[in-house]
């Protein structure tokens, strides 16, 4: 009977602890700094200017991807501010709406064990962690750590569409490969 008391005490303790954690974490962002997964293509453009840590330089660092509607911005925080924390910055559109937000931090400024622990003291403990990334997710948005030492930010309404677009159009080609070789 001991030992089950015991064990009650321990098993309660731990439940507590757990659920202190889990209140005790914020919400996951969905952005850096004042960049917010959802905004405008221009929106975008115009905190980039008003932001030099990111070392934007206006169109120039913009591009359009292959696909429709798609558009990258890529920027390079190190030209022009040697102590930056981060190094190369890519935001990812779809349909004029930010959904990918990757940045790359500068290894001689921070490591990997640095954001990795603040994280998960801000968030809790990853929903998901390998040697390759450890990723902290909600039904909105996606954060990842990846090695060497980037981080990414996944609107996952916009993803989860563009996924299922993919499935469609290797559906469709799949069935054309078939009907082709039936053909043969």
């Amino acid at each position: 009977m001991k030992r089950f008391s015991v064990f009650c005490t321990v098993f309660c303790a731990s439940i507590f602890l757990n659920l202190a954690t889990l209140q005790a974490a914020s919400p996951l962002p969905h952005g850096y700094r004042k960049i917010q997964l959802g905004m405008s293509l221009e929106q975008v453009k115009q905190l980039l200017q008003e932001d030099g840590e990111f070392g934007y330089h206006g169109d120039r660092d913009v591009s359009l991807l292959p696909g429709e509607n798609r558009v990258l911005i890529e920027t390079d925080a190190q030209a022009g501010h040697v102590l930056s924390f981060l190094d190369r910055c890519w935001f990812q559109f779809y349909n004029d709406r930010l959904y990918i937000i990757t940045i790359n931090m500068n290894t001689e400024r921070i490591d990997h064990y640095s954001i990795f622990s603040t994280l998960c003291k801000k968030y809790g403990d990853p929903s998901s962690l390998s040697p390759e990334k450890s990723v902290w997710q909600d039904n909105a948005v996606s954060m990842s750590l990846e090695r060497p030492l980037s981080l990414k930010y996944i609107d996952m309404g916009i993803f989860n569409e563009l996924q299922k677009q993919s499935l469609v159009q290797d559906s469709a080609q799949e069935m054309t490969e078939q009907m082709f070789l039936e053909g043969l």
